[in-house]
């Protein structure tokens, strides 16, 4: 596709007012304040060569949403940054894109495309604009607040083994592909939490972060993670199954602080204690166990 096609495409989809119809350089927003996010997601490290560019442009918007959903913000529009190279997956990509925008409920305000070298691979960044947000950082858990978690974890892990070629049910290879950011419940937990982030690189390396934004420990209960019935008749819930889930990374579920005897305005599950000192340490039913090697996925590790 060339340029002025790609846009031409691009007019079709769920535009914001201020995106002026993409027909200029810039976009205008009248939305008070606003969470703004970025993320960028490289071909072979953030998604499968042999991924269906519709399952990467849900992916793409999902991530970025997951982070305003961290946040308790309500969607206002996003900018998308996208590489130019093979026509065919470029319309697949456009369709998803579309199908995306609408079921998870955000307009396209504008953006840039560039042109890539034949076999480069494919960078794809997306920004993404939130309105009305409590706002929690991470860095607010304080000593004696639980450690909670949102939905399941695990599934995506074992799901990014299937989309490779390992047998195993969709619906698992589904959350990796195909995340689901939890904007609505992070709009009702938003004013009621200390501490929020989304689990992108994994349970135990994102709760370590928000212990360590916050000068506090963290102590998680690995009996306590919650597992979903398609992972665990899959592949079990042994201890090695637990911590492989907890480690995985990309479930976009959403991890907070909150006030010990409270209970979340949304389902969750109870996992963990915020406390005086610093760092992470694992229990299982009592026991204390030593942790893993790898907490979870880090750039350059």
């Amino acid at each position: 596709m060339t340029e002025a096609e790609f846009l031409t495409a691009l007019r079709s989809l769920p535009l914001h007012p201020g995106a002026r119809g993409l027909t200029d350089d810039t976009a205008v927003l009248d939305a008070g304040p606003l969470v703004v996010t970025t993320d960028t997601l490289v071909e072979g490290v953030h998604f499968l060569s042999g991924d269906p560019p519709g399952d990467v442009a849900w992916k793409l918007l999902a991530t970025n949403l997951s982070d305003l959903a961290a946040k308790g913000a309500s969607v206002e529009g996003v900018l998308l940054n996208y590489p130019l190279r093979d026509d065919a997956w470029d319309r697949a990509f456009l369709t998803g894109f579309g199908t995306a925008l609408k079921a998870l409920g955000a307009r396209l305000i504008g953006g840039d495309t560039v042109t890539l070298p034949p076999g480069a691979p494919r960078v794809l960044t997306l920004t993404a604009f939130g309105r009305d947000a409590a706002a929690p950082p991470r860095s607010g858990a304080r000593a004696g607040d639980a450690l909670w978690v949102t939905g399941t974890i695990g599934d995506a892990g074992i799901g990014l083994a299937i989309a490779g070629g390992q047998t195993g049910p969709e619906r698992l290879r589904d959350a990796y592909r195909r995340p689901l950011p939890r904007l609505a419940t992070g709009r009702l937990l938003g004013p009621q939490v200390s501490a929020m982030m989304d689990v992108s690189d994994g349970l135990l390396i994102d709760a370590a972060r928000m212990a360590a934004a916050s000068g506090l420990a963290v102590a998680i209960d690995l009996s306590a993670v919650p597992l979903s019935d398609a992972l665990r008749d899959f592949a079990g819930e042994s201890r090695d199954v637990r911590l492989a889930a907890m480690t995985a990374g990309d479930d976009y579920e959403l991890l907070f602080a909150l006030a010990d005897g409270a209970m979340p305005a949304a389902p969750a599950t109870r996992i963990g204690m915020f406390a005086v000192g610093s760092g992470l340490s694992l229990h299982d039913a009592g026991e204390t166990i030593p942790l893993p090697g790898r907490l979870g996925y880090q750039h350059g590790g």
